[in-house]
């Protein structure tokens, strides 16, 4: 599929299904009581807070992204693809606004728990190695760089954050209080084998999937599903192969894929004279920066699918 250069789209505006939800990127319309159809904007979250300027493109790519790895995925774990056309439930006029940029998935019991795969050495858990030789608890041997390859992927749970609020890194024994041993345990395993496969048809593509998180839901018959967006920039921290050596050395961080470039600049800007605080409003983003990071979700959606974005 060549993904067309479009407009953005900031916020998606339906008027013949009901609205759900809107997240930080993506806004939710209720289809039936079944189905939901997920619209991925062009907005972009940092540090949990939505930037002012959409990055356009952006949700077509995301959405092409996710679609990929949901087909080489789901012989590890059934997912909440409908197979329908999203096009189908909207009225004709609204077909435009969502073409590309949407799934339409089953509507699942969400269970609230981020499973993160770590397989690197990156950002918060470096910062932690570095201190506590340790990353989100989780012990690891001493002497890894920034940037190194654990010895096997950890997986390192949070709770998803209500609106506005902060993921928070917890325990699997957390998970267990929350969801029962059998399921937390059920999500460790799978969330791990699907940061396996994945990476390593990444790698084949010259890409390296640092980490990842994935979401999963209860179908009515208490089926595990996996749901959500899958293995997106926005969701994984992707490297080149080609730059990773020469920043293990240096510990430095590996040139990205993902959202680590507006994440560095947001690191270095002054609001009033003083560091931003991460809190909304977000700096205005140049178009440079604006550009450089569709040029970087661009690239990542060439060099792992094989296809022209543009």
């Amino acid at each position: 599929m060549i993904l067309p250069r479009s407009k953005a789209l900031h916020t998606s505006c339906l008027t013949s299904l009901p609205l759900l939800a809107r997240g930080k990127v993506r806004d939710n319309y209720a289809v039936g009581s079944d189905r939901i159809l997920m619209v991925a904007s062009d907005r972009l979250s940092a540090f949990d807070v939505i930037m002012g300027e959409p990055i356009a493109g952006k949700g077509e790519l995301l959405t092409q992204m996710a679609l990929f790895w949901f087909h080489r995925l789901g012989h590890i774990c059934p997912h909440h693809l409908t197979g329908e056309l999203p096009e189908s439930v909207v009225s004709p006029d609204e077909a435009a606004q969502i073409r590309g940029r949407s799934m339409l998935v089953r509507r699942l019991e969400p269970i609230p728990v981020e499973a993160v795969v770590r397989g690197y050495l990156a950002g918060s858990g470096w910062k932690e190695y570095q201190t506590r030789q340790s990353v989100c608890g989780v012990p690891l041997p001493a002497g890894l760089a920034n940037a190194a390859r654990l010895p096997e992927p950890i997986y390192t749970p949070a709770t998803k954050a209500a609106p506005g609020g902060h993921d928070e890194n917890i325990p699997f024994e957390r998970t267990v209080e929350m969801i029962g041993l059998q399921r937390a345990g059920r999500i460790r395993d799978l969330s791990i084998a699907l940061y396996r496969a994945a990476a390593d048809v990444a790698l084949d593509k010259g890409l390296i999937i640092a980490d990842t998180k994935f979401e999963f839901g209860l179908a009515p018959d208490g089926e595990l599903v996996l749901m959500d967006e899958v293995l997106t920039p926005d969701s994984s921290r992707y490297w080149p192969v080609e730059g990773h050596a020469a920043a293990l050395a240096a510990g430095h961080n590996p040139p990205s894929y993902d959202k680590q470039f507006v994440r560095d600049w947001l690191e270095q800007v002054q609001v009033n004279g003083k560091p931003w605080d991460k809190t909304a409003p977000a700096p205005r983003l140049p178009q440079a920066v604006i550009e450089k990071t569709v040029a970087k979700y661009r690239e990542a959606f060439e060099r792992l699918t094989g296809q022209p974005a543009a």
